[in-house]
């Protein structure tokens, strides 16, 4: 079992935050988050891409290039793989891992259950030791049906997923009932409105994911403070200082 995958077996969930550059990966790692993923939002809407219709391969990978040899272990969100090819999600995985990655999260956008197999397969292939976090999107974009999600959810361990993924599934007595149907570790999306952090682990969940949620509330408190700024008042909350933020970065050698 690899280091990471360890994580989805302690007595408490391995709680992921999602990074979007080197700055936020640096700065979470700082604060002794041991994983970090990237968050697909955060790389597509940085580069002025749509999220989630695979249009980020060379975004994610060259965001993977940077954060691949940093101080922690890296999962990367892959959306659906960037193809419907598997053999062209399989050659995707390779890079990402060469890259350091350890760790991938392929989505199945509530496609085809034979093409999502396929993928899962061809990853676990071409790089055996690379965690796959299976993603089903039924809670997500669908209505939350609870037999499509364990018909989904249980071709794809059987496919080699080494994690599954439920995002938007925030009933406690659904995510016990699915924890006990599942073989594999059960990852679920932070939700405000939904049970914390510890309450998942009591209910067996051994990953929490903050997806975009880090990324957009950035965005909100960069919003916040300018339009504090225009009214006249003084910007509330906290910001790192200039040079806190600049040793984020390698020093270079002169």
């Amino acid at each position: 079992m690899t280091a990471f995958a360890e994580l989805h077996h302690r007595d408490t969930p391995l709680l992921l935050p999602n990074a979007w550059d080197h700055a936020s990966a640096a700065a979470l790692a700082a604060q002794g988050f041991e994983a970090i993923g990237t968050t697909s939002l955060g790389v597509a809407a940085a580069a002025g891409l749509p999220d989630g219709a695979g249009a980020t391969r060379d975004a994610t990978l060259d965001l993977a290039l940077r954060l691949g040899q940093g101080p922690y272990l890296l999962s990367v969100d892959a959306e659906g793989g960037f193809s419907d090819d598997p053999d062209e999600v399989a050659e995707a995985a390779r890079e990402l891992a060469a890259a350091g990655a350890v760790g991938i999260n392929l989505e199945d956008g509530l496609g085809s259950v034979r093409l999502h197999v396929a993928k899962i397969a061809a990853v676990k292939a071409a790089v055996p030791g690379l965690f796959v976090n299976a993603r089903t999107d039924t809670y997500w974009l669908g209505d939350g049906d609870e037999q499509e999600t364990a018909r989904r959810l249980g071709a794809y361990q059987q496919a080699g997923a080494d994690g599954v993924f439920v995002p938007g599934l925030t009933d406690s007595t659904r995510i016990a009932a699915l924890v006990k149907a599942l073989d594999v570790p059960l990852n679920i999306l932070y939700s405000p409105s939904g049970p914390a952090v510890t309450q998942l682990g009591d209910l067996g969940v051994r990953r929490v994911s903050l997806g975009s949620m880090l990324y957009r509330r950035a965005l909100g408190a960069a919003l916040e403070t300018a339009a504090d700024i225009r009214a006249g008042r003084t910007p509330s909350g906290s910001a790192p200082a200039y040079h806190q933020v600049e040793a984020l970065s390698p020093r270079r050698e002169a």
